[in-house]
C-alpha cells in the first residue's frame, strides 16, 4: 500500500513530531475521498478511510513493541521504548484533529453537515444527558472517569481481537473532538462584534487548547490500552505466549493498563478542576 511507504514505526519513534504531518495527510485524503465518492455517508466514510490508512502503521508498531518485549527483561527500558512510540501516536492523533477541525470551520454549512452529521449527533446526545442536571465536582469526575475507562476497555479489546482495531475508536474520537472544537471556534467568532479572518487565527489555538488540556492525556491513555491489547494479540499470533518470554509480555501489558488508568485519573481531574478555570 502506498501509505505504508510514507513512514515506519522505527522512523516514527525516532522523529515523533513527523507523525503530525502523516496524520494531516491521512485525514485530508480521507475527507476529499469521502466527499467525492460517498457524500451521503461522508461523516462515517471519512473516519473509515483514515483508519484504513493508519492500520498498517499501527499493526507494525504493535509487532515492533511485542518483539522488543521478547528481547529484554528490563521493564523500565520497555516503558521508555513505549513512551517514544506513544509520543508518535499522539502526534498522529493531533494531525487528525487539526485537519478535521479546519474542514469544520472552513467549509460551507452543507459540507459541514455531510462531514460531521454523525459526530454532531453524538455531541448532542452527550450534552442532552448533562443539561438540566446538577452535579457536584466529584460526581462529574466520577462520570467522566467511568466513561473514559469504558473507552479504554474498548481500545484494549479492539486491539486484542482486531490487532490494530483501537485506531478506529481513536479516529472516531478525533472526529468528535474536532466537531466540538469547530463548534466552539464558530461560536467564539460569532460573538465578536466585527469578525474577520484574524478572529479565526486567534480562536483556533484557543479551541484546540480548550480540549487538548485534558484531551491529550486521555488519548495517551487510550493508546496505552491499545498497545497493551495489541502486544498480547501479536504474541498470540507469534505463539510467544508459549515461550519463556510470556511473563515479560504479560507484565508489560499489565503495567501499560495500570499506567493508562492512572493517566485517566489525572486527565479527569484536569477536566473537572483545571479546564473550567480557563474556559
Amino acid at each position: 500500500m502506498v501509505f505504508e511507504s510514507f513512514t515506519s514505526p522505527f522512523r516514527a519513534a525516532k522523529k515523533p513530531s513527523h507523525m503530525f504531518f502523516i496524520g494531516c495527510l491521512y485525514a485530508t485524503i480521507a475527507v476529499f475521498l469521502s466527499l467525492w465518492l460517498f457524500k451521503q455517508y461522508a461523516s462515517l466514510v471519512m473516519v473509515f478511510l483514515t483508519v484504513v490508512a493508519a492500520v498498517p502503521l499501527m499493526y507494525k508498531t504493535m509487532k515492533m513493541e511485542e518483539r522488543f518485549d521478547t528481547k529484554t527483561d528490563d521493564e523500565g527500558r520497555m516503558l521508555r521504548e513505549h513512551a517514544r512510540v506513544l509520543e508518535s501516536l499522539v502526534f498522529l492523533f493531533i494531525g487528525f484533529v487539526v485537519i478535521y477541525t479546519l474542514f469544520f470551520i472552513a467549509s460551507p454549512p452543507g459540507i459541514v453537515e455531510q462531514l460531521f452529521s454523525s459526530q454532531v449527533q453524538t455531541i448532542e446526545a452527550i450534552n442532552s444527558r448533562i443539561t438540566g442536571q446538577a452535579f457536584s465536582s466529584m460526581s462529574i469526575f466520577g462520570q467522566i472517569f467511568q466513561n473514559n475507562v469504558k473507552v479504554l476497555m474498548f481500545c484494549l479489546f479492539f486491539s486484542f481481537f482486531y490487532g490494530a482495531g483501537a485506531i478506529f475508536i481513536l479516529t472516531w474520537n478525533a472526529s468528535v473532538i474536532s466537531a466540538a472544537i469547530g463548534d466552539f471556534i464558530r461560536n467564539k467568532v460569532a460573538a465578536i462584534a466585527v469578525p474577520s479572518l484574524f478572529s479565526y487565527f486567534y480562536t483556533f489555538p484557543l479551541g484546540l487548547l480548550r480540549y487538548f488540556i485534558h484531551g491529550i492525556p486521555e488519548i495517551a491513555a487510550y493508546f496505552l490500552g491499545g498497545l497493551a491489547g495489541g502486544i498480547i494479540s501479536v504474541a498470540m499470533i507469534n505463539h510467544d505466549l508459549e515461550s519463556k518470554h510470556f511473563k515479560n509480555i504479560f507484565i508489560d501489558a499489565i503495567d501499560l493498563i495500570l499506567l493508562a488508568i492512572f493517566v485517566l485519573v489525572v486527565a479527569g481531574l484536569i477536566e473537572v478542576y483545571i479546564t473550567p478555570v480557563f474556559f
